[in-house]
């Protein structure tokens, strides 16, 4: 599709929308001050049922919940694709691309560096190619080798004048006019960032967004621990569950949206099977 005037090199400006999402970046030009956390519970009973399953021939790499909603995450914003939307100058686009990121930490230790990793999301992908890329991904950062974002920011570390090269990057950053080769693995210039406490032994929890980058949608992923669920009668059983969190950038869809959003997340991950079909492919929840 060829580039409109008013387009980004990242996103094609929203030219029909209703006069509300219009108003609002206007009348509130900031995302920190516009985001929405939800916080959801996963059962995990056919989870667990499903990674069993896939590790039973024993991978060289595992596959694991982290994986799980990453993909699902992704599935979700490919099928929602409102959550795909960002604001940017007072204006409202749709992102090029479907884009996921996460931190790794080098060595688990105080320290221990970080990398910034990114998976790039294709309409055919499925938890299969998701898991390989994840596992190419963590290998590289894991690497002596520096993503393109770290050593640029390396770079700029080096030279004088950061109070002035950060207005200029602030105005860059507005504009959509930021280098490719700083912001290749900004998180913060993804679909969705996404980052699990619970390998550090947490539970989820809100997470800031930001100003800076395009990013609207933030995911924590808790710890796995067993709580307690409840029938229509009043039982309890306790079950391997997970607390989500999700901060959003409210001004890009409305409540009913997000919780028709929610609800598709929240049904792939305890029906996991659905993660093996492409990502495009449209499920009844």
């Amino acid at each position: 599709m060829s580039k409109k005037r008013g387009d980004r090199k990242d996103g094609k400006l929203l030219r029909k929308i209703d006069s509300m999402h219009y108003i609002m970046p206007l009348m509130y030009p900031n995302r920190c001050d516009n985001e929405a956390c939800m916080n959801f519970r996963i059962d995990l009973t056919k989870a667990d049922e499903y990674l069993a399953m896939k590790n039973a021939d024993d991978p060289a790499y595992k596959y694991n919940l982290f994986q799980l909603v990453l993909t699902a995450i992704l599935k979700t914003i490919m099928l929602r694709p409102k959550m795909n939307y960002f604001i940017a100058n007072g204006n409202m686009y749709e992102r090029n691309e479907l884009t996921a990121a996460f931190t790794v930490k080098k060595v688990f230790s105080d320290k221990g560096g970080e990398a910034l990793a990114r998976i790039h999301a294709k309409e055919i992908d499925t938890i299969d190619s998701i898991h390989d890329e994840i596992y190419r991904q963590v290998s590289f950062c894991r690497s002596d080798e520096k993503d393109q974002s770290t050593a640029s920011m390396d770079a700029i570390q080096k030279l004088p004048g950061k109070h002035l090269i950060g207005k200029v990057a602030r105005f860059l950053d507005r504009h959509g006019w930021m280098p490719s080769s700083i912001i290749a693995t900004d998180p913060y210039y993804c679909s969705v960032v996404l980052t699990n406490l619970g390998s550090l032994k947490m539970d989820a929890g809100y997470h800031h967004m930001t100003n800076w980058g395009t990013n609207s949608v933030f995911c924590v992923i808790g710890m796995i621990k067993k709580r307690p669920f409840y029938d229509d009668e009043g039982n309890i059983t306790m079950r391997n569950s997970v607390n989500l969190s999700l901060t959003i950038d409210e001004r890009i869809a409305d409540g009913y949206y997000y919780a028709k959003t929610i609800r598709l997340l929240k049904h792939l991950l305890e029906n996991p099977e659905l993660l093996e079909l492409p990502l495009n492919e449209r499920v009844g929840y």
